[in-house]
């Protein structure tokens, strides 16, 4: 069976197709293992945008839970904070002895922005594939 990650939260705003969630705090984030990749553990309230379930109604205000596997949770750690940091430290070690220190770190600096911005322009890929579920 599959773990999961499940946040309880209330229904702010509803459309068509999603529905826009409040995430509540809870104590329960310190025993998570997960907890400093999802980041919900520092945070007094984030919303969250999940698909709507067909077949379902709800209503603002209502409570739900939204669940996300541990697996996605991982992934988007991953992709949020491993490959950048290897990216910076791997450009700055071998440009560090090649070229001057401050100019390795400028394009260190640099190729993160280049990261970043081809994430910004796959995030509607990016949100396809790591979206929560209500239970």
């Amino acid at each position: 069976m599959e773990e999961h990650v499940s946040h309880p939260g209330v229904i702010k705003n509803i459309t068509n197709e999603t529905l826009e969630i409040e995430i509540l705090s809870s104590s329960s984030c310190g025993s998570c293992g997960i907890k400093s990749a999802c980041g919900m553990s520092d945070m007094q309230e984030k919303l969250v945008t999940v698909p709507k379930p067909v077949g379902r109604e709800f209503s603002v205000g209502q409570p739900v839970s939204i669940v996300m596997s541990v697996r996605m949770g991982n992934m988007a750690a991953f992709i949020a904070y491993f490959v950048p940091t290897f990216i910076i430290l791997t450009l700055t070690g071998v440009l560090g002895s090649m070229v001057k220190d401050w100019v390795a770190g400028l394009i260190g600096i640099g190729s993160l922005a280049i990261y970043y911005a081809v994430l910004y322009s796959v995030r509607d890929r990016l949100k396809n594939k790591f979206v929560y579920e209500i239970r």
